[in-house]
């Protein structure tokens, strides 16, 4: 019998104060992998503190947990030695997209392959031969291989996020963690990035988690959403089953900043 493959993501009982503010209040939640799932909620609720805790980029409280992929990365308010594995099979796409501006946008994508090769391939710029093939299929596949040599400072916020995925792809990863990926496009561009992290999810079968100040997007993309209110989980189900009556319960004064397209 063949075992059922380990959660993205298992969250425990998590915690983050910063201050006298509770970041993350007792959060437990756990994405299982092929899952598209979107995490919502108003400014300072906590889903990106919680998105980062997943990462290891942010440290948490004592007392909680979180594994990736099966391995504790995080626990007893310290980040474990299992964290750096982990970050490997996690593709990280950001708001600010993270490329290196003065390289071009295929070194950038090249970037993803240092996980696997050894330091002085990347110092050097000398890639094995397949795996620059990979880079431009990668490239291709995310429609900006026409772009393969300019510098990434010189592309649109949209082109810069597609490349970002790209690199997630020849990085090999076994998940997508995109923190608002699409909070600095304009909405056809923010389409494209989206309907790209679906095609992930559904014909390569990444899990993906997303932050999404977009509540229209993540009901119109996502199967599954979790909703944070004051860095507890308030939501977690379907999208279908957000009404309207529960987003206002959710997001108070922000509901109707909460969606994008709807307010065009």
């Amino acid at each position: 019998m063949t075992s059922a493959p380990a959660a993205v993501a298992s969250v425990k009982d998590v915690s983050k104060t910063f201050g006298a503010r509770k970041a993350l209040n007792g959060v437990s939640v756990e994405v299982g992998a092929g899952e598209m799932v979107a995490l919502i909620g108003p400014s300072g609720s906590g889903k990106s503190t919680l998105l980062r805790s997943i990462t290891g980029l942010q440290s948490i409280d004592p007392g909680g947990t979180i594994a990736v992929f099966g391995e504790v990365v995080q626990k007893d308010g310290r980040v474990t030695g299992k964290v750096r594995a982990a970050r490997q099979k996690l593709g990280m796409i950001f708001q600010q997209f993270n490329l290196v501006g003065r390289l071009s946008l295929f070194s950038n994508v090249m970037l993803g392959a240092l996980g696997r090769l050894p330091g002085w391939r990347g110092f050097f710029g000398v890639w094995p031969s397949a795996d620059k093939d990979t880079a431009m299929a990668a490239l291709h596949r995310v429609g900006v291989s026409d772009y393969a040599a300019q510098r990434a400072n010189t592309l649109s916020g949209g082109q810069q996020q597609r490349g970002a995925i790209a690199r997630a792809i020849v990085q090999g990863a076994q998940a997508i963690l995109a923190d608002e990926p699409v909070a600095s496009l304009d909405p056809v561009s923010a389409r494209k990035v989206m309907e790209l992290l679906v095609e992930l999810n559904k014909r390569d079968g990444l899990g993906v988690i997303v932050t999404l100040h977009q509540v229209d997007y993540a009901i119109r993309y996502c199967d599954r959403v979790i909703a944070l209110q004051k860095g507890k989980v308030v939501y977690d189900g379907p999208s279908t089953g957000l009404d309207t009556a529960r987003l206002i319960e959710i997001y108070g004064p922000e509901f109707e900043d909460a969606f994008w397209e709807a307010k065009a």
